[in-house]
């Protein structure tokens, strides 16, 4: 099988890169974009999952202003990604993913639906894990889990409503390089008192010596095989677990 754009829901609406498997469904996972948009890192990890069995759907992101955007890691790149990022809506963001776990839980096969979010994607993730019911968010280094500043965070950040992630039941696996400069130490250190307070089941996974982005293989500067490998086996062995 190959992927796929596909609209999801009416005619002129949000748009996913839709990856289904060959064989049997054992789940759907909603894959959450770098702010780098559905570009070809992203396309692969459809791709993979899709051979592990799991129909992969990614949203576009910036369909409401610049459709299909797919961006490279240079700096020019990453500007405008950037810009897409900064004009994002929080409540625009909550009606795609709700659109996308509508898809999915049609494609599951009767499993269950996970959120795998990546850098901004993750922070999306989360957001939906307080908006709605699903079974995993798996979150690699996800931003502004506990401070506002940008559109698509709102006046309040996800994890100043972890009760609202208990309440949705989904399981939360995490990855953080430590050395990110995205998200400090103290931050990941909060976001674990956060969900243990709430008594959202979960997993925060520190990497030493990683950084932000460690777990892309398209990012060389940032790139940690031994962490990023780690990581995205955990993460299917979750996929395997939850869904």
């Amino acid at each position: 099988m190959t992927g796929q754009w596909e609209t999801l829901g009416a005619a002129g609406g949000i748009e996913a890169y839709v990856h289904r498997p060959a064989g049997e469904v054992r789940g759907a996972v909603v894959v959450c974009s770098e702010l780098y948009g559905v570009n070809a890192y992203v396309r692969a990890t459809c791709a993979e999952l899709a051979s592990a069995g799991y129909v992969a759907l990614a949203p576009d992101p910036y369909w409401r202003d610049a459709r299909r955007t797919e961006l490279g890691y240079s700096p020019e790149e990453r500007e405008r990604g950037l810009v897409l990022m900064r004009a994002l809506d929080r409540d625009e963001l909550v009606a795609d993913a709700a659109a996308a776990l509508s898809a999915a839980r049609a494609e599951a096969g009767g499993r269950g639906v996970a959120f795998l979010g990546l850098s901004m994607g993750g922070h999306i993730a989360m957001r939906a894990a307080t908006e709605l019911s699903f079974e995993l968010a798996v979150v690699f280094y996800p931003g502004w889990l506990l401070n506002s500043g940008f559109p698509l965070v709102g006046p309040v950040p996800p994890l100043e409503s972890g009760d609202r992630i208990a309440a949705g039941g989904a399981f939360v696996l995490g990855f953080r390089g430590e050395l990110d400069h995205i998200i400090p130490a103290e931050e990941w250190e909060q976001a674990e008192q956060r969900l243990t307070r709430a008594a959202v089941p979960h997993e925060l996974v520190t990497y030493p010596g990683a950084r932000h982005g460690f777990a892309c293989s398209d990012r060389p500067a940032d790139y940690d095989p031994q962490a990023g490998a780690d990581a995205w086996r955990k993460a299917y062995a979750a996929l395997a677990t939850y869904l």
